[in-house]
């Protein structure tokens, strides 16, 4: 069954729409350039000490090389859609591929911190539009009874890559060069320009939608609010928050740019952003839940190689091994809960994810300075399998009520939203860290009194060991010493039970909200326009 309809501009438009080339052969075009995008944006964590020292830079200076990059990647974001009906989609989406490539470089290459954050900006602006332009090609090329496996692909890369990133990044790191994290987006970006090229093609509503006018002052927005507040959540914690000038203005640039944002797309005719499509209440239940699971996955996937490189002594290289089962996780259940999809209810099965993504990081709460690799293995299998659980039927219900036409907005906000909760997140756990250790501090230093018998043991003990190589008085001082070592390490170790368990607690309070979506039904009809 087939019937056409009238878009703007007088072309008719097939209702039923289907690529000419395989679905599983676009999804292998759209799919290398979007792991290649995500996978960048944790590789180079742990490649900033070395940069840092190759450029004469400081840390903290070299953190702007990933502030940067985020800061023009989300801001390319939510326009996305408008941008691909300007343009043409293809064109779009091969033109950023080649700006990511070439800026990929260009960072390689660098000689300065300054020209390596200039083509990191470049490389975030061309990375920006990958993952929703993916998402929105792999909805569409897809039928609509298949878009769960179609998810489960987009999952994969958008899920997976970030969990490899800081293994991939330490491993090239210390076996050849910094650089080479980014070389090796060279022939992987190639490939990816000619297989877009020669397999993806613009649908009848992306071409029959072309706008006249870029809306300046929407993009101008846009760029303000989303700046300050990634630059916010990246400094915040080192500027100590809000007792920084620089963070208060940050806030409030980015509070009246929101706001302004607001009020501007809402009341023109053609915004660069179709903030419209939140009416559909799939659409902003499944927003709200993934802008949740986004916190919850960054600030995990930040906190736990914390804790092992920290509290467990493990280098970066096995402490992103330890955590690779979470990935295998990951990659199991996203195949399986693809097929699922149109079995069992969407809805149980994000439940399902929550609550066993909820019983992963109780695991991670009961940590203790005694575990071995083999205690962090189950847990992060859970996690994983809860991850997929979660993020292929939420993404599936949310884009599930809209037209095709709303797919290229709806996408990029959601994306958006998704790295905005995640860098809340990171920007969290890093801050709570500080605070719950010196809560913790504070209150064990309160027991530490000479009356106590596991104190006076502890001290005597470790001065008469000290003593005996050192002296009486540098013995006792020693031991001194070596008890608020202690102290300050199982403070710490509180400090992430806390957390890990707060984490834990969110995930369980997402389950309720699963009950505010409607049913989407798989259909094989086509989907007009109301």
């Amino acid at each position: 069954m087939s019937s056409a309809t009238a878009q703007p501009g007088g072309l008719p438009v097939s209702a039923v729409w289907r690529p000419r080339a395989s679905p599983w052969v676009i999804a292998m075009a759209v799919m290398t350039a979007t792991f290649m995008e995500v996978l960048d944006t944790t590789v180079v964590n742990v490649a900033l000490p070395h940069i840092a020292g190759s450029l004469s830079a400081s840390n903290d200076e070299a953190t702007w090389v990933l502030t940067s990059y985020l800061v023009s990647n989300a801001v390319v974001l939510p326009a996305t859609g408008w941008f691909s009906g300007y343009f043409g989609r293809k064109r779009f989406l091969v033109a950023c591929i080649g700006v990511f490539t070439i800026a990929s470089g260009l960072c390689g290459v660098a000689s300065s911190l300054g020209m390596l954050i200039v083509a990191r900006i470049l490389q975030g602006a061309g990375g920006g539009a990958l993952q929703p332009i993916s998402q929105a090609v792999l909805l569409e090329s897809f039928p609509p009874s298949k878009r769960g496996v179609a998810m489960g692909i987009f999952g994969m890369g958008v899920v997976v890559a970030p969990i490899i990133g800081p293994t991939l990044g330490g491993w090239i790191t210390d076996n050849y060069s910094w650089r080479w994290v980014f070389y090796i987006n060279l022939p992987i970006g190639i490939l990816a320009v000619l297989l877009a090229q020669t397999f993806i093609e613009d649908p009848p509503y992306i071409r029959a939608t072309r706008r006249g006018r870029i809306d300046l002052v929407g993009l101008g927005l846009l760029a303000l609010w989303v700046a300050c507040l990634q630059i916010m959540l990246d400094k915040g914690q080192d500027e100590d928050w809000f007792s920084s000038r620089f963070i208060q203005i940050l806030a409030a640039l980015s509070a009246m740019g929101l706001v302004a944002f607001v009020t501007w797309e809402l009341i023109i005719p053609d915004p660069i952003v179709n903030l419209r499509i939140f009416s559909d209440r799939n659409f902003a239940v499944g927003t709200a839940l993934m802008t949740m699971m986004g916190a919850v996955l960054y600030g995990s996937i930040t906190l736990l190689p914390l804790f092992l490189q920290t509290l467990m002594g493990y280098p970066a290289t096995q402490s992103g091994l330890a955590v690779s089962p979470r990935g295998i996780g990951s990659m199991v259940a996203m195949i399986v809960v693809g097929r699922l999809i149109g079995v069992i209810d969407a809805r149980a099965l994000i439940a399902f994810g929550f609550a066993m993504l909820g019983y992963s990081l109780i695991l991670f709460g009961d940590f203790t300075l005694d575990i071995s690799t083999r205690n962090i293995f189950w847990p992060n299998i859970f996690n994983g399998l809860g991850t997929a659980f979660v993020f292929v039927p939420l993404t599936t219900m949310t884009m599930g009520t809209l037209r095709n036409e709303q797919m290229g907005s709806a996408t990029g906000l959601f994306n958006l939203l998704r790295n905005l909760g995640g860098g809340v997140g990171i920007s969290v756990v890093t801050a709570m860290i500080v605070r719950r250790s010196q809560a913790h501090q504070f209150y064990m230093v309160s027991h530490l009194t000479p009356f106590g018998q596991a104190y006076r043991q502890f001290l005597q003990s470790a001065a008469v060991t000290f003593g005996a190589h050192n002296g009486t008085v540098t013995g006792a001082g020693q031991a001194a010493g070596q008890l608020y070592a202690v102290l300050l390490q199982q403070a710490q170790l509180w400090a992430y039970v806390d957390i890990f368990r707060g984490m834990a607690i969110l995930c369980f309070l997402s389950i309720p909200g699963v009950l505010l979506f409607r049913r989407a039904r798989a259909h094989a009809g086509p989907v007009m326009a109301h």
